[in-house]
């Protein structure tokens, strides 16, 4: 299964994607879906409809919350600024908005204060239950499903002080690929290759046995503190290879295509615009529910 939103009229609604990507089965409204979301995944039976007629945005609710962990692969602590740090003992944590979020296909401008965009290929967790206090194991356990997320980042405004959020909220700047039923991901633990390109060159190829912080660990670390709903996103980082490490630094600029593949969630593409496109977006933005809902790209990245 290959699970996508759809705006569809004034509402999103949730839909799986047939394997050749030609076809959409409804599945559910936003909130029916998340308000239940093992007993929808179980009995995916509704409209049909072809991609052409559909307009994808990310099936997000506006209320989730994002968290996100920087620094969680060995190699990744090894690059750029953060060469010779001791491993962190808890996992760096910041926040992205809903708002920032968008699709395969979409284009992502840059912002007119950049000299270009960083790519960090990730996998996206999904929470698929509430956790409070969770042990890692429940927390893990309610995981429903991964996606493929590029953690597109404005590296100057990220720069410019101690705090990240910032640089990780630019416009349309964190595309996630449709979300997989974990039962068909495994454990993330085992390994799952990823690779970034960019314009077919391979920049980042890492496993997911990597990580220094787990999903389940991460989860139940961050339910100690906040209450965590069906809904809610854990980006689990990025491993080395990003642009502004390099030298000399390579970041993505207008007419440049980013792709992020993982082994059993597949492949999301992006390409990269001038910061002209800001104030008309055409592509793969989050929907508010009951509100009008913008063009967006049917095309599956």
């Amino acid at each position: 299964m290959q699970i996508v939103g759809v705006a569809y009229g004034d509402e999103v609604r949730v839909a799986d994607l047939s394997p050749d990507g030609e076809r959409l089965t409804l599945v559910a409204g936003l909130r029916e879906f998340w308000a239940d979301a093992e007993g929808c995944l179980a009995s995916p039976d509704g409209e049909t409809l072809t991609i052409s007629q559909a307009n994808l945005v990310p099936p997000v609710l506006p209320d989730a919350q994002m968290l996100c962990v920087g620094l969680n692969y060995l190699d990744h602590v090894a690059e750029g600024s953060f060469r010779g740090q001791e491993l962190p003992e808890y996992p760096t944590l910041f926040a992205r908005w809903t708002r920032s979020l968008t699709v395969g296909g979409a284009e992502i401008p840059v912002p007119a204060t950049e000299d270009g965009l960083d790519w960090e290929g990730e996998i996206v967790a999904w929470v698929g239950r509430t956790l409070v206090d969770a042990d890692p194991d429940e927390a893990l356990d309610a995981v429903i499903g991964y996606s493929t997320f590029n953690d597109v980042t404005a590296r100057r405004a990220q720069k410019l002080t101690s705090q990240w959020i910032l640089g990780k909220n630019a416009d349309r700047s964190g595309p996630l690929g449709p979300m997989v039923p974990a039962s068909e991901v495994g454990d993330l633990r085992d390994g799952l290759r990823l690779r970034t390109r960019v314009n077919g060159r391979t920049v980042q190829d890492a496993s997911t046995s990597q990580m220094i912080h787990r999903v389940g660990e991460t989860l139940s670390h961050i339910s100690r503190t906040l209450t965590l709903r069906p809904g809610d996103l854990l980006a689990t980082g990025t491993p080395s290879g990003v642009g502004y490490a390099r030298t000399p630094a390579w970041l993505l600029e207008p007419g440049d295509v980013v792709e992020v593949e993982v082994e059993r969630l597949g492949t999301l593409r992006n390409t990269i615009v001038g910061p002209e496109h800001r104030r008309n977006p055409t592509s793969g933005a989050v929907a508010d529910e009951g509100a009008g809902v913008p063009a967006v790209s049917s095309r599956r990245g």
